[in-house]
């Protein structure tokens, strides 16, 4: 009998007529159909996540009256640590206007104005009751706020020469005597393009999110007729200066007691394969308060060997901290660097949305850890405005019990006494859990450190949204200049510095700045105008 002449319909099939048999044919055949069902299972839960991912919110806010199960023991865990809750938001229908605070907010001092005055005719002065001419007593003011399109100048350099009339006759002998001002040093020695519109296409590409074949469009608006490909030319001929700047930037941020970091993939043209891409990832440092830069990395893949070349000197000569995900390539830092000095510091809000993506699976168990995970955010915000040992006393206080409970409930939950399979999505919630719990604690132990990498990961949302529009980098040149740009836009967001001005100054000053004051033009320096002779 070959292949073709089985039975495809088990009721085909002969019956065995001996019950042991049959009844182990009836256990094998539910345990085959519990495989399926938790396949399927788990199969509907990546498709709601994946629909969810693309298509759904973001947030992984919990209404509080969908924890009805574990309100009590979110009470109970607060008033035993003496925690309070964050205070509620009134809804919009309960709320009543409150016009103290609120309103049309007051237009900046320093933007220019231009007065227009408007004035009654002579002949609607008069007044109606007596017919005599009514006297003014006083202005009344409103502003409105205008937009002015962008313009494009021509800035003519004009280099002044000079000659000596007394040699003219000698000068087929020994040439005149000319001599030229100098010429002002430029963002691209010989380029088309000023400070000001260099500076403009990078903001306009990195932090606007403005592909270059957008801005060709938007510049022959104005008449001019600049292709894509120049202005790539004139940011990656910028960049070599300010390279030297992002260097100095991570020389003073590798001195931080504590750095968070994350990285994203993003899609780059393969040269040796037409049309064909790779995966490239982008790497992000953030400094502590003390080092307040904000740093990108560009690596064609996503090898440890790029954050383990990034942070070879960090830690050497103290004891530091790592706040990022668990990601493996970041477990040769912890071992490697500085002989093991650098601490792994795990990410809360990683733990918690694993429970939250489980909620579809396993809606009371998710519910209960979050209700937990949720306490210990409490007791962050009530450290908010604190010191850091205040913060670090706090947390010794109240957070530390909570997060002995929390691991005795995961301890309860894994197989075979909680019953939660290793695969499903809350077996891989508490797996994970578990598995990062020594580093989920440690930010308890120092007030500097923080409950989860969220920082890092908004630092990354920048690129993020840009990628939907730029869509791809046309390869490794590309990705290293826009971590140079990334870098010094994301610093002057950190220090409220608006970008745009200051390229435009540090463009047109950083050629001939000397090497020794490089630091005065970082973002948190930076003074507007100021010369090296100063």
């Amino acid at each position: 009998m070959n292949d073709m002449d089985v039975p495809t319909e088990t009721t085909s099939l002969p019956l065995p007529d001996d019950v042991n048999v049959c009844h182990a044919m009836i256990r094998q055949l539910l345990e085959a159909q519990g495989k399926q069902q938790r396949m399927i299972d788990r199969m509907e839960h990546q498709l709601a996540d994946l629909l969810r991912r693309l298509y759904g919110r973001s947030s992984e806010k919990i209404d509080p009256a969908q924890l009805p199960l574990f309100g009590e023991q979110v009470e109970q865990l607060r008033r035993e640590n003496d925690i309070q809750p964050p205070p509620e938001q009134p809804s919009p229908a309960s709320s009543t206007k409150n016009t103290n605070g609120h309103g049309r907010r007051k237009l900046p001092a320093d933007l220019p104005r231009t007065r227009v005055v408007h004035d009654l005719p002579e002949s609607q002065r008069a007044c109606p009751c007596c017919g005599e001419m009514r006297q003014e007593i006083g202005q009344e003011t409103s502003e409105q706020l205008e937009y002015e399109p962008a313009k494009l100048s021509v800035i003519e350099h004009v280099r002044i020469k000079y000659a000596c009339r007394a040699c003219e006759q000698s000068a087929a002998e020994s040439g005149p005597q000319i001599v030229t001002a100098e010429k002002p040093l430029m963002a691209i020695e010989k380029g088309l393009a000023g400070p000001g519109l260099i500076a403009h296409v990078m903001v306009s590409k990195y932090d606007d999110h403005l592909p270059l074949n957008r801005l060709e469009r938007i510049l022959k608006r104005h008449g001019i007729d600049i292709s894509r490909s120049t202005m790539w030319g004139w940011v990656a001929q910028a960049t070599d200066p300010l390279e030297r700047l992002v260097e100095c930037m991570i020389t003073r941020m590798l001195k931080s007691k504590v750095i968070w970091t994350d990285d994203t993939p993003v899609d780059v043209q393969d040269r040796d394969r037409p049309k064909a891409m790779r995966t490239g990832r982008f790497w992000v440092y953030l400094g502590d308060e003390d080092h307040p830069y904000t740093v990108y990395s560009y690596t064609p893949n996503r090898s440890r060997a790029g954050p383990m070349e990034f942070l070879k000197d960090w830690g050497r000569d103290e004891q530091r901290y790592m706040q990022a995900d668990a990601f493996g390539g970041y477990d040769g830092i912890y071992a490697g660097l500085a002989g093991g000095q650098v601490i792994e510091v795990a990410c809360w809000a990683h733990a918690r949305r694993k429970f939250h993506d489980a909620r579809k699976s396993d809606y009371a168990r998710s519910s209960q850890a979050l209700a937990m995970i949720r306490v210990l955010y409490d007791v962050e915000a009530e450290a908010r405005e604190m010191t850091s040992p205040e913060r670090a006393l706090l947390r010794q206080k109240k957070s530390q019990p909570i997060l002995k409970e929390f691991k005795t409930w995961l301890d309860s939950q894994q197989a075979p006494q909680g019953g939660v399979l290793p695969k499903s999505p809350m077996g891989e919630a508490i797996t994970y859990a578990m598995n990062q719990w020594e580093a989920l604690q440690v930010y308890i132990s120092d007030g500097d450190l923080s409950i989860d990498n969220n920082v890092a990961e908004r630092a990354l949302r920048q690129i993020a949204v840009g990628r939907k529009n730029w869509l791809f980098l046309g390869g490794d040149n590309g990705g290293r200049a826009a971590a140079i740009v990334f870098s010094l836009l994301a610093t002057c967001r950190r220090h409220n510095v608006e970008p745009l001005s200051y390229l435009r100054d540090v463009l047109t000053r950083i050629s001939s700045w000397p090497t020794s004051r490089l630091a005065e033009l970082l973002p948190d320096r930076w003074k507007p105008g100021v010369s090296p002779s100063n």
